[in-house]
């Protein structure tokens, strides 16, 4: 079984995040969700943004990477939306990593120094006419990214929502996250 670090989307550590978790968990699988905003949640991505803007994004990857010291080197990363910079982050910086489950987000691996790491599978998963992964580039770098590793996937879904895969948000969309939770199950099994 895997050992997976969930870090959870401007939102917040959503009962949606938090069933999201579960779903690995059922398939017996370890998920670490680790909570940037102190239990603080928002009604908006707006809303989200300001605290996350308030306390700083500086502060928030130092977060991150005090979250990953605190795990073993092993583990799969994966993220919701913002959440996904630092899964994506730490998948190409921190040796050790056994795979990346990008959810509606995805930027070039440039962004964090360079290429993808060899043997680190990706699933990068993301609504075709989301505003922020389908119409913002995000779309494009996940096309340029798992074509470039050898072990990478992209699912994408018809929509125009954000945050589809959080069950708690107005945003939900229960059929599609079926879909990527299974999908996400089947990275996990084999890595």
């Amino acid at each position: 079984m895997a050992e997976v670090v969930l870090f959870h989307h401007v939102q917040g550590l959503t009962p949606g995040v938090h069933a999201l978790a579960d779903a690995f968990r059922a398939a017996g699988h370890t998920v670490h969700t680790p909570d940037f905003l102190d239990g603080a949640t928002y009604g908006s991505i707006e809303e989200g943004f300001a605290a996350v803007k308030a306390k700083g994004f500086q502060a928030r990857d130092a977060w991150a990477q005090e979250v990953a010291a605190g795990l073993p080197a092993e583990v799969v990363y994966a993220g919701i939306s913002l959440g996904v910079m630092s899964a994506q982050r730490l998948a190409q910086t921190r040796p050790g990593a056994r795979g990346a489950i990008l959810l509606e987000a995805c930027v070039p691996p440039s962004e964090f120094g360079g290429p993808w790491p060899g043997g680190v599978p990706v699933q990068v998963h993301g609504m075709e006419q989301d505003p922020f992964f389908g119409l913002e580039g995000d779309l494009e770098a996940a096309r340029d990214l798992v074509a470039a590793v050898d072990d990478g996937e992209l699912f994408v879904y018809p929509g125009d929502v954000h945050l589809f895969t959080d069950s708690s948000l107005p945003s939900s969309d229960p059929q599609a996250t079926a879909l990527v939770v299974e999908r996400a199950l089947g990275l996990l099994a084999r890595v």
